[in-house]
């Protein structure tokens, strides 16, 4: 996506049982010619961690540590358009945000490894997944945060991917949801007012127009978006030609109370997933034209990395 537009709006995981057995120790004092004696017995405490289940109705894509940590369902909308879902799961995954070797500009900024155009050495043993970011700068319509470091000013009203300094991460809308008092944000992506919020889509959601210029000015391109589920996990969405409407009523049937669009057209969409962390990643979105370790090899847009928590 590379121009602007106009806008007329302003702005479980799963339980984890944790039982720690352990028996006080007993220590005895006897008296004797050579002096006191002691003698102590100790039961190192055992600890059992219920691991992520398989959700009904979700499949499981991605695994780590803790159980299930990427899953996905597909959501056919009333007007037959299938939208792929992957939900990332709160507590079992970490985020990060990559910044393409051409876009968004840095502006002559120093940006570390894990900031930059490619999966960082550091990241490859605990990748999950990569995700597209959203339009290009000269769209205008939101401003990018990494690591600390402003590229483009953020913006009062703009629907936000907010990622904290412990990787965690959340949606939400900038000067009004997020930041919330005390938090440590490390990067914000911002593209466009939101697309779900409280639960209910935009106004304008059936108004194609509004959500970005499509090649060939036609209604119907791919499209992407990211939500947020009342138990803290991401939702990425994703579906070939496709209205903004198509995307929201999926993220909504998957649970999303908050979400943003994405980029869109064909050349952008890409969600890549490994099975267990370090695996070779498979694309994920039919009709996806993006390489499936094109974030490993490097790219020329912005991308969020998924990495395996814990």
């Amino acid at each position: 996506m590379n121009r602007s537009v106009s806008r007329r709006r302003p702005g479980w995981r799963a339980f984890a049982v944790v039982a720690g057995a352990a028996l006080v120790p007993c220590g005895c004092s006897l008296a004797s010619a050579s002096g006191p004696t002691s003698t102590t017995s100790t039961v190192a405490p055992t600890t059992t961690t219920t691991l992520t289940p398989e959700q009904p109705g979700w499949t499981t894509l991605s695994t780590g540590p803790h159980g299930v940590a990427i899953d996905e369902q597909v959501f056919t909308q009333s007007d037959g358009v299938p939208v792929t879902v992957a939900r990332f799961l709160r507590g079992n995954v970490s985020y990060n945000l990559h910044i393409g070797s051409q876009e968004p500009p840095t502006n002559g900024a120093t940006l570390g490894p894990e900031s930059g155009p490619a999966v960082s050495a550091t990241e490859q043993p605990h990748l999950l997944a990569c995700f597209n970011g959203g339009f290009k700068a000269n769209a205008g319509v939101g401003g990018v945060e990494t690591n600390g470091t402003v590229l483009l000013p953020l913006k009062a009203g703009e629907a936000s991917l907010v990622i904290d300094t412990n990787g965690s991460a959340q949606i939400g809308v900038w000067g009004s949801t997020v930041p919330t008092p005390g938090e440590s944000v490390a990067s914000v992506r911002q593209n466009l007012p939101p697309l779900i919020l409280n639960g209910q889509p935009a106004a304008d959601v059936g108004t194609w127009r509004d959500w970005g210029y499509t090649l060939g000015n036609v209604p119907r391109v791919p499209r992407s978006a990211i939500g947020e589920d009342g138990h803290g996990n991401l939702l990425y969405a994703a579906a070939g030609y496709s209205l903004p409407v198509d995307l929201s009523g999926a993220l909504l049937s998957a649970g999303a109370v908050t979400a943003m669009q994405l980029d869109i057209n064909p050349s952008t969409l890409q969600l890549d997933t490994a099975a267990t962390p370090g695996a070779p990643l498979i694309a994920r979105v039919p009709g996806q034209t993006r390489l499936a370790d094109q974030c490993q090899v490097g790219w020329i847009r912005d991308f969020i990395t998924v990495l395996s928590a814990g």
